[in-house]
């Protein structure tokens, strides 16, 4: 075994893991607000943007509250929503749902369709014209400890380990980067902030965090398909029962659409498989019919925080503060987060600036985790924090009235049904294969529906072959002698990259492999296996998918 790498360190006042809409607005707003400040974001992506997914519909207020004059600075937020479309989906038709019967805040007037990845490009250039150090391709894999226990700052930049874990000829230990305060912003189910959440037990006295896998598809379609600005989204066919989720369908500009799926993993189902049902669904004949003639251009996926209200852990602890996805402020009914990642980013900011002219560092933020349980977060969440357990609990017709009501009472700020709990994990939602039928799924066309790996090939993803796999499993023998037997090796289907497998050969006892070069850093396995046995760590920097636009 190595022995413990000498590191160079260096100084900032805020360190912020990960280049999304969180971090970017915490870095921006800490440099409105002092200058001198020293501040760094490090991105694990090969460039910013490289890793962002998003549906995307923006609620521009938090960009509004951040750039109040973006639309004079050229961001790349130029497609209003013009149209808002509901449907019920059956195997072979559809019932359109009417507007005036969706609760006010369901509402898409005033908001655009975006690449994310875009956004947060521009975002970047902004930062960095205010003095901001953005670092892509600087995975930080570790935490670093103050002496009273607190967090730090972080390792980042390690490379060259093989794949036994042993240090090889170009081998670099990273850096030690060091901050008054740390601002984790890894998105969905980070690796460090997962370990933050678990040391500082962050997540007591709340709801465990409930999550969706979320598959896109951008399009190219036929210029006299395409309507700019039109939102639709879908419920129903083909998930029925199986599962809750749903799908999108946005038309952005230059004739192209971006179409996604959403499963709910809290499903029983252990042979359901989530990326097979999106290719399904783009049989449907209203989605066909917009499709054919068309070609897909790009593909990725990503799991999404849906637990809501109940679900955000304390968000402060010693040191640093969870934002964004990382703390789960995703909107599930709206299917929108990015503006409370920004909203969150700008406050953390502001707490951490408060602080640090008083002269402290390394405590705990408490402002910044009252700001966002009393502010404008909190008045978006609230009002729809019933929404995914009646959907959980009732299913989707039931849920449908229930929760509309729901919603719309809180329009008026009281609701019936007080606060809602989840319960279960989504891991402990799965229940075991023989208790479930097996799911016949359509073989893939080659023209609106594809295989797995084809698609993944449209993700751009790329590893290092020779690093360490960054998938661990915590015993080895469990694929085979616990989740195969007793859940049909759901990781072979609940992966939608194709990283898990099971092989059998010549009669032999079957092995788990793990393809980890197709990962394209959903998450889905950290959160969905039923034994808890997989956990997702960073791959050495610039790794991973490499999305254009998405």
């Amino acid at each position: 075994m190595n022995d413990t790498p000498t590191r160079e360190s260096m100084e900032y006042d805020v360190v912020i893991v990960g280049a999304g809409p969180a971090g970017l607005s915490a870095a921006i707003r800490l440099k409105q607000l002092d200058a001198e400040l020293e501040v760094v974001v490090l991105e694990k992506g090969s460039e910013v943007g490289a890793h962002i997914l998003s549906g995307a519909v923006l609620d521009p207020c938090g960009l509004d509250a951040l750039i109040p004059d973006w639309r004079e600075k050229d961001a790349p937020i130029t497609v209003p929503v013009k149209k808002d479309n509901f449907y019920l989906l059956g195997e072979a038709g559809h019932v359109r749902l009417p507007n005036l019967a969706m609760p006010p805040l369901m509402n898409n007037h005033g908001n655009y369709i975006v690449s994310m990845g875009n956004v947060c490009r521009w975002m970047a250039e902004q930062a960095e014209a205010l003095g901001v150090e953005i670092f892509p391709g600087m995975a930080c894999s570790e935490l670093v400890y103050g002496e009273n226990g607190e967090v730090a700052g972080v390792v980042a930049g390690e490379f060259g380990k093989e794949a036994d874990g042993s240090h090889g000829p170009s081998y670099e230990p990273g850096m030690e980067l060091r901050g008054k305060y740390v601002f984790l912003s890894e998105g969905v189910r980070g690796s460090l902030s997962k370990q933050v959440i678990e040391k500082y037990d962050l997540s007591a006295g709340h709801e465990p965090q409930k999550f969706g896998l979320g598959m896109k598809e951008i399009w190219e379609i036929d210029p006299a398909k395409h309507r700019a600005g039109t939102v639709t989204h879908t419920m129903g066919w083909p998930l029925g029962k199986n599962a809750g989720g749903g799908s999108f369908i946005y038309h952005l500009d230059n004739n192209q659409v971006y179409v996604g799926f959403v499963v709910h993993l809290n499903y029983k189902n252990p042979h359901l498989y989530p990326y097979m049902e999106f290719q399904r669904f783009k049989h449907h004949p209203m989605v066909a019919a917009l499709l054919k003639g068309g070609k897909r251009v790009a593909y990725g996926a990503r799991a999404i925080s849906e637990g809501g209200w109940q679900s955000i852990p304390k968000t402060a602890f010693p040191g640093g503060a969870l934002l964004g996805c990382s703390a789960g402020l995703v909107n599930v009914p709206r299917i929108k987060g990015n503006h409370n990642a920004m909203l969150s980013g700008k406050a953390a900011a502001e707490a951490a600036v408060e602080a640090i002219k008083t002269g402290r560092s390394g405590d705990t933020l408490e402002s910044y985790d009252a700001e966002l349980r009393s502010g404008p977060i909190a008045r978006d969440l609230k009002p729809v924090r019933n929404v995914k357990p009646l959907w959980s609990k009732l299913g989707l017709t039931a849920s449908l009235g229930l929760g509309g009501f729901d919603m719309w009472t809180n329009t008026f700020g009281f609701s019936l049904l007080g606060t809602l709990k989840h319960g279960k994990t989504d891991a402990e939602s799965t229940g075991e294969a023989k208790d479930y039928p097996k799911i016949d799924y359509p073989k893939p066309d080659g023209m609106l529906s594809f295989d797995r790996l084809t698609n993944v090939s449209f993700s751009f993803t790329n590893h290092e072959e020779s690093q360490p796999a960054h998938l661990k499993l915590k015993d080895s023998t469990i694929p085979v002698t616990v989740n195969l037997p007793k859940y049909a090796g759901p990781s072979a289907r609940y992966c939608p990259a194709g990283v898990y497998e099971f092989v059998q050969e010549d009669g032999a006892e079957p092995r788990f492999v793990i393809n980890f070069q197709n990962c394209v850093h959903c998450k889905t396995c950290d959160i969905k296996d039923p034994t808890q046995n997989i956990v997702w760590t960073t791959p050495q920097g610039g790794d991973g998918p490499n999305y254009p636009n998405m």
